[in-house]
């Protein structure tokens, strides 16, 4: 009994020794890389690769400068998705690039139009006069508003009487004030300026910008360079403008091509081809009376004492101011 006890005791040491030996061995071999680690690495890397990004592209070429329609429009699952892009096509109908636009290529904000333009209606341009305190309503002026546009036409001091002040524009919107504007974009040189420096230069104001119709910018440019311009501040509630037919048209600088024969009369020129034809200041001043003269006009003539019309040898200069005439002796 007691041989067999110890026969199984030496066979116990014999396996853990063997046990242990080969455990020595497997602690020597470098372990292989898991299986299931590297599959991990390898899906994860498939899908960094494969992640995309809904974006809207040029379904086809879009020209500079025309409206986008929405059927030139569509969006592509793209795997970058570039800073301004676009997701949906809705905010991109009606906009204008600013370049050349290929097939495919993604729309950016960067590359449409932008800015005051956006603002100016159909049939309106942006027009920039001389601004200063008094003309800007003490710089109570601010984009936005609406505004009355008076000129005062001043004469020299011996002709006082042919002064003239009148409403040149009614009712006109205001784009922009210094560097204040209706688009809500701050002026590039005001980026990196605090407020009170930015406070400062909107006071010192020197353009306004206003929202003139095509046909009103002639009057409004003769105005500029031959008077002094005043702003009117007006409630934008009110809608009262004066009656355009109550005064004759001025007539044209240039006068329309005659209709060749057969051809209907020819409407009136409106728009565009108003401000083409253009007017004369002459026209401008005086409202197109016929035989106005446009300045004073100064005939010389000389007198010999003979026969009745004795005038003791001065001579005589007759001053024509418009209709009026005088003759002064000298």
């Amino acid at each position: 009994m007691i041989n067999l006890t110890k026969i199984i005791a030496a066979i116990l040491v014999l396996l853990a020794l063997a046990l242990g030996g080969y455990a020595w061995v497997l602690s020597r071999k470098a372990p292989p890389p898991p299986p299931a680690t590297a599959t991990s690495g390898a899906a994860t890397t498939k899908s960094a690769q494969t992640q995309t990004f809904p974006v809207v592209v040029a379904a086809k070429p879009l020209p500079a400068g025309q409206a986008i329609p929405v059927d030139a429009l569509r969006v592509e699952q793209l795997t970058i998705n570039p800073t301004g892009a676009f997701k949906e096509t809705a905010p991109l109908a009606g906009r204008v690039p600013v370049i050349d636009l290929g097939e495919g290529s993604p729309l950016l904000e960067g590359q449409l139009v932008s800015g005051l333009a956006l603002r100016v209606s159909e049939g309106e341009r942006a027009v920039a006069v001389k601004a200063d305190e008094v003309m800007g309503v003490g710089n109570k002026v601010q984009p936005g508003d609406f505004v009355d546009v008076f000129l005062m036409l001043k004469s020299d001091n011996k002709d006082i009487d042919r002064s003239q002040a009148r409403l040149l524009l009614s009712r006109k919107r205001v784009l922009a004030f210094g560097n204040a504007s209706v688009d809500g974009l701050p002026s590039k040189t005001d980026k990196n300026s605090n407020p009170q420096a930015q406070q400062q230069r909107t006071e010192a104001a020197r353009t306004v910008v206003l929202a003139v119709p095509v046909d009103d910018i002639n009057r409004l440019t003769l105005a500029e360079n031959s008077g002094r311009l005043l702003l009117a501040l007006r409630n934008p509630t009110d809608m009262l403008e004066p009656d355009p037919k109550l005064f004759a048209e001025l007539p044209t600088a240039l006068q329309p091509a005659p209709p060749k024969p057969g051809e209907p009369r020819r409407a009136p020129l409106e728009g565009l081809d108003r401000a083409q034809a253009g007017i004369t200041a002459v026209d401008f001043v005086n409202g197109g009376k016929p035989g106005a003269a446009p300045a004073v006009a100064v005939r010389r003539t000389a007198t010999t004492a003979t026969g009745g019309s004795r005038s003791g040898g001065l001579n005589k200069v007759e001053v024509i101011r418009g209709d009026r005439s005088e003759t002064i002796n000298y």
